[in-house]
């Protein structure tokens, strides 16, 4: 369980234990059934996208092979001891990722007391991580432009990279909803683009001028280019006339971000973060931005306006003379 630093020993600790339990436990086996059917449950109420549903269960099976591999116990069957020694084995982890992992635990254990598999709920007096605000990184009005013009338009690639670009700054879609739309979800004449959010939440969201025509051209040069013979119906396509993966379009960003020589910092979702920035800091209404991006609890949406604030006072501090 030694590492050369706290990350590698964590991970090192919980794959090795994983693996040995999987192999030989009867516990892991037991606790890998309750997974499944815990998953199976959280898809058929709420409607959680696979990603999510991966991440429950990646961090529920490495708590599972934990508890095989070292106090002979499985998940329904842990208690508030076993949680407290699990957090102190992961010590290491950043508070966000310790405080997801609650979550999910909480979740489970919930679930597995209604469900009659658990007795007792081991995560009633456990404690979140202290941790400090975190505010999405976005980029300013400039560098957007930057970035939306590094593409090559000249090639069909390029061409289709700028429309992902435009219509994800257009419209504030969440990656996995820009990757996964259909040619049928883009209404061109109505100038919209229909999306199934988290929760199984269908929204309209508008995507203005500039992007319809990007749209209309890929359409009309690119992905006939791209499909040649073969037919798909998604709306963005590799070269192998294939739908787009959420690994391939952060490559995307962080490939044309390098050309345009964006330096801030960058995540799959910084263009959906700057349209949010964006739309606050010309005065839109919190309540048109929070149906837009397809939160349900208006407090996520919140957020954004700290960062906008902050890019004023910002702007403030360089520009002004008394700044």
């Amino acid at each position: 369980m030694t590492g050369t630093n706290g990350t590698n020993r964590t991970k090192g600790m919980s794959e090795t234990i994983l693996e040995e339990a999987a192999a030989e436990s009867p516990l892991f086996v037991a606790s890998s059934a309750s997974i499944d059917a815990f998953c199976d449950a959280l898809w058929l109420e709420h409607g959680l996208s696979r990603n999510t549903l991966d991440a429950y269960r990646r961090d529920l099976k490495l708590f599972a092979g934990w508890l095989a591999g070292t106090r002979n116990g499985s998940l329904d069957t842990a208690n508030e001891s076993d949680l407290s020694a699990y957090s102190a084995a992961r010590q290491k982890d950043k508070s966000t990722s310790a405080n997801r992992r609650l979550s999910v635990f909480r979740r489970y254990y919930g679930w597995a007391v209604r469900e009659h598999r658990a007795s007792a709920d081991p995560t009633l007096r456990i404690r979140s991580a202290k941790q400090p605000p975190r505010f999405p990184s976005t980029l300013t009005e400039a560098q957007v432009e930057a970035l939306l013009g590094a593409p090559d338009i000249d090639t069909p690639l390029g061409l289709r990279d700028r429309t992902m670009l435009e219509l994800m700054y257009a419209s504030g879609l969440r990656v996995t909803e820009l990757v996964t739309l259909k040619t049928v979800e883009v209404g061109l004449n109505e100038g919209v683009v229909r999306v199934m959010g988290k929760g199984s939440k269908e929204r309209l969201i508008p995507f203005g001028e500039e992007a319809h025509g990007w749209i209309e051209r890929y359409l009309r040069e690119a992905r006939p280019a791209l499909l040649g013979a073969r037919a798909t119906d998604a709306l963005f396509v590799t070269s192998r006339a294939e739908g787009m993966t959420r690994q391939q379009f952060w490559n995307i960003i962080k490939r044309h971000a390098a050309a345009a020589d964006v330096r801030a910092p960058l995540s799959p979702h910084t263009l959906r973060h700057a349209f949010a920035t964006h739309l606050l800091n010309h005065g839109a209404d919190l309540r048109v931005v929070q149906l837009l991006l397809g939160h349900t609890d208006i407090s996520t949406t919140q957020i954004y306006t700290h960062v906008a604030r902050e890019r004023l006072k910002s702007l403030h501090a360089m520009h002004h003379p008394r700044g």
